[in-house]
Formats: C-alpha cells, sequence, structure tokens
C-alpha cells in the first residue's frame, strides 16, 4: 500500500471517511457509491458509527492502490 496515498487522505480527510468523502474520493455519486456497495461491486471495508457509514483512510487507500494494480495488469 502506498504511504503517500495513506498520507493524502490523512492530511485532507483525517482517519475515517464518511461515505460521502469515499464518494469524493472514488469521484462518483454518494448514491451510486451506496448501490455498488450494496451490489458488492465495492469492496471497501465499512462500518457504522453513530449511524454514519465510514471507511478507514488506510482500507481507502489500499482500495484505490488495489484499482490501480488491478487497471495495469489488464493494460
Amino acid at each position: 500500500m502506498s504511504f503517500f496515498t495513506q498520507a493524502y487522505l490523512l492530511e485532507k480527510y483525517g482517519p475515517r471517511l464518511r461515505i460521502a468523502e469515499v464518494a469524493e474520493v472514488l469521484q462518483v455519486a454518494e448514491k451510486t457509491l451506496r448501490n455498488r456497495l450494496s451490489q458488492g461491486k465495492v469492496t471497501l471495508p465499512m462500518y457504522e458509527d453513530q449511524g454514519l457509514r465510514c471507511a478507514d483512510y488506510r482500507d481507502v487507500a489500499a482500495y484505490l492502490d488495489d484499482c490501480r494494480e488491478r487497471a495495469r495488469s489488464q493494460a
């Protein structure tokens, strides 16, 4: 996992990202992200805290890095 990806996400969003922030990072609408998560198309670990769906910045960074590796292997 890229240290730079983690550092960027941690500085910009803090240690946890709400679903709206994850959608912003992935450049999709929040509703689209919710649908993809429920359909299992996005395998990003998320948890609920005080009624908010959140993701750890390290998991988001790992997801982005995994997307990059999959794209590179298909090229």
